[in-house]
């Protein structure tokens, strides 16, 4: 299987949320097909272990997009709690994405 390469320039959409007390920034690309192509994840506290974290995350989430593995099958493989809400921010993000009323 081959990485689906994005074009330099794609739409994208940002959006802020709060999660276990911190801000969190999710800034998602789109392929030109209009489905996501790449997530990115910041913390409040910029360049924080968390931040580092949030982002590597995210960075494996957008190749793994971009390798053919959907979005139902990323939130479907996350942590979640007895609940059934995604246990870390990435997963909280994925979930955000992957339902399309919320961006």
């Amino acid at each position: 299987m081959s990485r689906e390469q994005l074009p330099n320039r794609r739409p994208n959409e940002t959006l802020e949320f709060e999660r276990d007390g911190i801000r969190i920034t999710l800034t998602v690309g789109y392929k030109p097909d209009g489905s996501v192509g790449e997530v990115f994840i910041n913390a409040d506290r910029s360049d924080s272990m968390l931040d580092v974290l949030m982002s590597d995350a995210a960075i494996i989430a957008s190749l793994a997009l971009q390798y053919g593995v959907s979005l139902r099958q990323l939130a479907h493989s996350i942590k979640r709690d007895k609940f059934g809400v995604a246990s870390s921010p990435i997963g909280a993000a994925i979930d955000r994405i992957s339902s399309p009323e919320v961006l």
